[in-house]
């Protein structure tokens, strides 16, 4: 079926009437505004992604259903380093006038089926048509107790540096598809369909273990620099303890130099936070769904700078940093 024989309104009528509701929302899709309730003593996250076709993803790697969860996933991914928890979604989709109803219908299950597992609800968006590729815009709102926030501006001297899960996968996905190569499964799945660590990170914020924290989107030193730069300290980063998996692992025997998509590498959207050294023990014990952390780290004066160092301790000479769209 052809979108223009259903036309704007009878798209958006078919994804209202999938939509869920929820308690806070007390109007959703199909008037002017959204309008939320957020619990007293909360405080309102707000974060907005843009993702375009043949920048961010391309429609030939990738099902419908699976680019709507990742649409989802990287947006929900910045409530998740702030400790918040998720609340409304709003899409916004350019669309390609041949664009079929049914791939259209298989995106929207996907951001309805991840919204659904993030604890989220579609509260509105809009559509237009697109002369070109396909252009996707996610705006996510979320809530957290004022006393629990968690920003990039906390961490001091003396704090240990963490990540979530591993690092370089999707970095390594990428590349394969790039080359037109096929990546091993699990890669592909780390590229093509993130998992936002909301959980974790409600963990981290109502625990009080985080003084700091980032999700990893343009890759570890970049978005360490952000931490850094937020609060006005340097940082030491043990390259030989960054946690990889057994599929990045089996690539850098190969290739070592490839260890620096581990390092630089974008879109892991994992974890990376400070804690003071007598919560290690609290934190090394988390492993929430899983979901490993390793210590990385630790926190310098801010006149050390960034420090990267060799298992023996030796200075090593950092990459370049991570993705900028403008570079």
């Amino acid at each position: 079926m052809k979108l223009g024989d259903i036309g704007e309104f009878g798209f958006i009528e078919r994804i209202r009437k999938r939509a869920a509701a929820a308690s806070h929302l007390l109007l959703g899709i199909g008037d002017d505004c959204a309008v939320s309730r957020v619990a007293p003593g909360e405080l309102l996250l707000a974060s907005t992604d843009l993702l375009i076709e043949d920048i961010h993803f391309r429609r030939g790697w990738s099902d419908m259903h699976t680019l709507g969860r990742k649409s989802v996933s990287v947006n929900v991914s910045d409530l998740a380093a702030m400790g918040g928890r998720a609340l409304n979604l709003y899409l916004g989709l350019g669309i390609p006038a041949d664009t079929s109803v049914e791939d259209l219908d298989a995106f929207a299950n996907g951001v309805l089926d991840a919204c659904a597992a993030y604890g989220a609800v579609l509260a509105g968006g809009d559509t237009c048509r697109s002369p070109g590729p396909l252009f996707i815009s996610v705006t996510v709102e979320g809530s957290v107790p004022e006393a629990q926030l968690v920003t990039r501006a906390g961490a001091r001297p003396g704090d240990l540096l963490w990540v979530s899960g591993t690092l370089g996968d999707s970095a390594l996905a990428l590349r394969e598809l790039l080359a037109g190569r096929r990546p091993p499964a699990l890669l592909a799945a780390r590229h093509h369909d993130p998992c936002a660590r909301l959980d974790l990170g409600r963990v981290l914020a109502v625990q009080g273990l985080a003084t700091a924290m980032i999700d990893v989107s343009d890759g570890l030193l970049a978005d360490l620099g952000h931490i850094l730069d937020s609060s006005a300290v340097g940082a030491l980063v043990e390259r030989d303890v960054l946690p990889l998996s057994p599929a990045f692992r089996a690539a850098l025997q190969a290739e070592p130099a490839l260890l620096d998509l581990a390092l630089c590498g974008g879109e892991d959207y994992e974890l990376l936070f400070t804690s003071p050294p007598e919560k290690a023990a609290a934190v090394a014990a988390l492993a929430i769904e899983g979901v490993p952390v390793t210590q990385i780290g630790c926190v310098l004066p801010q006149d050390h700078g960034v420090r990267l160092v060799d298992a023996q301790g030796r200075p090593c000479a950092p990459p370049r940093g991570g993705f900028d769209h403008f570079y």
